[in-house]
């Protein structure tokens, strides 16, 4: 039996490790997959030796959260989605967290700014009450975030040390050495010895514990909002095929459930519709729009004999169908499955702090209880031997670890905001600088996505002027895109466009029209050979507009030739040096488009693109993108449109323009909101300088660390007597906070750099 659920808790690579763990060991259990971008695990397990109820246990035992998964299905929506559950009860969390963590804040460090305090805290002889309400203010903190030490701790039993074993650890001792301060407090007050009280009063530190876990859990709400946008773009792509079609039984239209639909049914379609299922015209003709599965930003003709792909639109004719393909084996339908599984295919990124942990958490804590048991051996008082662990711990104290990696991100991410670049998450940021290789759709990321006019050519005799007057007129009725590219540009040029009289569209060839007493004829070049109108002046130029991908459209007043317009998709100013500066960071560029061959080899060739495919489905783009993976590069893909989002989610860091469509933004990773190829560039410098700051980051959580750590330990007590008291010890450990914050500060600073 396979079987899938969701999980809520999973914070890193380790967590998924954890639960896989967990479960792997259970008997029954024949393969398990734990994917930490959509929260979900997926299970095969003997029905015989094992049941769902055992995984659950399992599950909640390591620490995790466990539920029935919920389909991405549109009925399915109104459930109560696990995910956001969690994502409500971690605002709840950082609400209790920051409505305690300004008063201790305000009480451990109110006095380094001069801010007053109240009476009862002004002295000494009031120490205990300063410190007690520290440690109280300090508790709900500790208690609401408390998932922390539950899966941190399982996770440092397990062996398994993470993100949350650190943070565990770390603000443990905080508290620890607190309390320990407090009964040093009462014992200096006891014995009316005033240095004592002095020296613990200001070395109490519970602000640091509620600090770190109030920031950690801040930056991993920020993270999970991110997370789990794959349902939602799987629903809206259900939403794009119609509920129900019309169709044709026993002689009579019937408007049915498209569930209901069957192979062979006949199925009608009108001008505006969206076509429910794949098949092939029997009667009629039409242009459909089929951006939303090939990327085509030109309505294709279609005919008799043709194929139609559900969720396509028909433009302008009626036409009948025959049905082929339907429910799950439908266009759409496929590339909904591709998403789901791309999705979960893809490998979380195992984060470096997490790595780091896995040694430096046990081992830190093997030498705290060594330095320990070692003193007592050796004769020291108890207190000596506890401050010695204590100090240990303080120092190795890891907030700044904690705080290497989301501090950096939080920073890159906002300086990418401010460029137009929304990263969604950490994975993305991290990834981006390891890629080798982006593949660029081109209709609406290379090009603009909607034909513009590039050039026009007339007869002798005839005025541009003219031409584009008559060219406007006939073509303002007609709904076609190449149209309102015309109009539009006469509109621009102050053309004035006429009425006219007579209008007639003949689909896949032209239009014939009349105004003021003369026919008029528009169209492609075997329209004007049909209607004997002498093309052979304007032939060759006509090729040369074709092989630069653009459309030639013919026009001619009664039997006379006036001229050619020609029509395109046109390349955006940005992407030509886009282009450039991937290739001057060793980027491999790849074209991949929906549109026909000619077109695409005219953009390579402007572009000077290395590698262009063209005339590939979804699926293509998707198969593209693996093949490249299994061969060890790391992929980008940028795109727009709908027909993207199996190749979005499939790659490594999917990238979408923000003016695209919803679908293709939530499969992405990254969104370019200016809809600048530029900006793809500059997320991946961004991501570099993000990653340099993060290992230097970690750097700095270490230096001081480690340095003090033998000194902690109390090695040059017996030769040198030196001896590190835990305050000093905390206060290096702050040091690298402080440190790690200041250098991702300079983050804010990046500036993209443009090849020469």
């Amino acid at each position: 039996m396979n079987q899938k659920f969701n999980i809520t808790g999973m914070t890193c690579s380790a967590c998924s490790a954890n639960v896989e763990k967990s479960v792997r060991k259970l008997e029954g259990v024949q393969s398990i997959n734990v994917n930490l971008l959509t929260n979900s695990m997926s299970v095969e397990f003997d029905e015989a030796l094992l049941d769902t109820h055992k995984i659950n246990e399992a599950v909640k035992g390591a620490g995790y959260g466990i539920s029935e998964f919920i389909h991405s299905s549109a009925k399915q929506t109104e459930m109560i989605n696990p995910v956001k559950q969690e994502l409500k009860e971690m605002e709840k969390r950082i609400i209790i967290s920051f409505l305690f963590l300004i008063p201790v804040l305000y009480l451990a460090m109110g006095h380094m700014l001069k801010l007053p305090l109240p009476e009862g805290f002004m002295n000494m002889a009031n120490a205990i009450s300063f410190a007690l309400t520290q440690l109280l203010l300090t508790v709900p903190i500790v208690y609401v975030n408390r998932k922390y030490y539950q899966i941190g701790f399982k996770s440092l039993f397990h062996g398994s040390a993470n993100m949350d074993s650190l943070i565990a650890i770390g603000s443990a001792a905080a508290v620890i050495y607190g309390l320990f301060a407090i009964y040093r407090i009462g014992y200096g007050l006891g014995h009316e010895n005033m240095e004592i009280v002095m020296y613990y009063m200001n070395d109490l530190y519970f602000e640091s514990a509620a600090t770190i876990l109030t920031l950690i859990t801040l930056g991993k709400y920020l993270e999970a909002r991110s997370k789990g946008k794959t349902s939602e773009a799987i629903s809206k792509l259900m939403n794009l095929a119609p509920k129900t079609a019309t169709v044709i039984r026993d002689g009579t239209e019937v408007e049915i459930s498209v569930e209901e639909v069957v192979i062979n049914d006949v199925v009608l379609v009108r001008p505006g519709q969206s076509i429910p299922v794949d098949g092939v015209i029997i009667e009629g003709s039409s242009a459909v729009d089929q951006a939303a599965i090939t990327g085509e930003s030109i309505p294709v003709e279609k005919r008799v004999g043709d194929k139609v792909i559900a969720a396509t639109i028909n433009k302008t004719g009626f036409f009948k169908f025959r049905t082929e393909k339907v429910g799950d084996n439908t266009t759409i339908a496929q590339i909904i499955q591709l998403v789901e599984e791309a999705s979960s295919s893809k490998a979380p990124i195992s984060k470096l702090a997490d790595k780091i942990s896995g040694i430096f958490v046990p081992v830190v804590t093997i030498i705290a209880l060594l330095s320990v048991f070692v003193w007592l051996l050796l004769g020291q008082s108890f207190e000596f031997a506890l401050s010695i662990g204590i100090a240990v711990l303080v120092i190795s104290c890891p907030c700044a670890l904690g705080l290497a990696t989301p501090v950096a991100i939080m920073v890159g991410t906002g300086k990418g905001a401010q460029n137009g670049i929304l990263v969604k998450s950490a994975e993305a940021l991290e990834i981006l600088h390891s890629i080798k290789t982006v593949i660029l759709d081109k209709t609406g990321t290379i090009t603009e996505g909607k034909p513009k006019v590039t050039d026009i050519v007339t007869t002798n005799g005839t005025s541009r002027h003219f031409l584009l007057e008559i060219a406007a007129s006939m073509e303002k009725p007609s709904e076609h895109p190449l149209s309102e590219a015309i109009v539009v540009e006469a509109v621009a040029a102050g053309v004035p466009i006429q009425n006219i009289v007579e209008f007639q569209a003949i689909s896949g060839r032209g239009i014939i029209s009349k105004m003021n007493g003369k026919n008029y004829i528009a169209g492609n070049l075997a329209f004007m050979k049909e209607n004997k109108i002498n093309t052979n002046e304007f032939e060759q130029q006509s090729d040369i507009f074709a092989e630069e991908g653009k459309t030639p459209l013919y026009f001619a007043e009664e039997e006379h030739l006036l001229g050619i317009i020609a029509v395109a998709d046109v390349v955006k100013s940005s992407s030509l040096q886009a282009i450039k500066d991937f290739k001057a960071m060793g980027i491999d560029v790849v074209m991949l488009t929906g549109d026909n061959q000619k077109t695409a080899e005219a953009i390579r060739k402007q572009l000077n693109i290395d590698k262009v495919i063209a005339e590939v489905l979804p699926q293509d783009k998707e198969r593209e993108i693996r093949k490249l993976q299994e061969s060890g590069r790391k992929v980008a893909m940028v795109g727009d449109g709908i027909n993207d989002a199996p190749a979005l989610a499939r790659a490594d860091v999917g990238i979408a323009i923000g003016a695209g469509t919803d679908i293709a933004i939530e499969s992405a990773d990254v969104v370019l909101m200016k809809s600048n190829l530029q900006d793809a560039v500059t997320a991946l410098q961004l991501s570099k300088a993000t990653i340099k700051n993060i290992k230097e980051n970690l750097f700095w959580a270490f230096f001081y660390n480690i340095l003090g750590i033998p000194l902690a330990a109390g090695v040059f007590y017996i030769t040198l007597g030196w001896k590190l008291s835990p305050m000093f010890g905390a206060a290096a450990m702050s040091l690298s906070s402080v440190f790690v914050v200041m250098n991702a500060l300079r983050l804010r600073f990046f500036k993209p750099r443009v090849a020469s």
